[in-house]
């Protein structure tokens, strides 16, 4: 699965860079085979895009002008190629017929062993975000705890983790949503977060967005403005941003 988008080139950086960075990657990464464009006999393709949906209107009433034309613009800007995104793109490994055939499953954990591709995907994040007044950063389970805290750390906001059913230890909220077959439910700690907030809604992937939805409503429901939704991969062919409808969605690497 995967994901694209452009983003703002940008020189600063949020974390120190690794000294020695080559010396601290782990040798057996160099080992690790490069994400290719065919692999097994398999295709998958690895993108760039400027998919961006505007700020839905139902919210405007809910935030000032200025800050609704602020989020407006954030969701339809027209960046220049970062070119840290290339880099994060080839740190992805893709693994045919994986868990079952005909899947291509992209594989997030070479890029999470290579510390510069990480560090830059959270870097890449953090400057989309840092600006914004958000006090959410909504994680959703599980790869969405990997992203999740060092955004929110670094932009001054609070890590709120969506969970599957019956893995909150308190009074929680829920969410139902489809299955290709049956259901599932994503729930929520009753009082993490409050009406009015602010909030960001983080995962890896968005595949056919059930999950990402169904943490989205959950948030509305008790009065919080999500400004916007943030994978690192996008798979183009499950259309999972049509089912977040006029939600605004960024990533970082489309995958077909």
């Amino acid at each position: 699965m995967m994901r694209g988008s452009l983003l703002p080139r940008c020189s600063n950086s949020i974390f120190p860079p690794p000294p020695n960075s080559n010396r601290l990657r782990p040798p057996f990464l160099k080992r690790l085979p490069a994400p290719t464009a065919a692999s097994s006999g398999a295709q998958s393709r690895l993108t760039f895009s400027q998919n961006y949906r505007t700020a839905p209107n139902r919210l405007r009433s809910s935030v000032s002008e200025s800050q609704w034309k602020q989020d407006r613009e954030m969701a339809t800007g027209d960046e220049q190629q970062d070119p840290r995104i290339a880099g994060i793109s080839s740190a992805i490994r893709v693994i045919p017929n994986f868990p079952k055939p005909g899947i291509m499953f992209q594989d997030i954990t070479t890029m999470l062993l290579d510390t510069k591709a990480f560090k830059d995907t959270i870097d890449l994040f953090v400057e989309r975000y840092r600006d914004k007044n958000i006090s959410v950063v909504a994680g959703v389970e599980a790869r969405g705890f990997i992203f999740g805290p060092p955004i929110a750390l670094a932009i001054g906001a609070k890590f709120v983790p969506m969970r599957k059913p019956n893995k909150l230890p308190g009074e929680v909220i829920s969410e139902e949503y489809s299955l290709e077959y049956g259901t599932d439910k994503m729930e929520m700690h009753v009082g993490a977060v409050e009406a009015g907030e602010r909030a960001l809604v983080i995962d890896d992937l968005i595949a056919t967005g059930g999950t990402l939805c169904a943490a989205v409503k959950l948030l509305e429901r008790v009065g919080v403005n999500v400004v916007e939704c943030a994978c690192v991969i996008e798979l183009l062919g499950l259309k999972g941003r049509e089912r977040l409808g006029d939600r605004p969605l960024f990533v970082l690497v489309n995958a077909t």
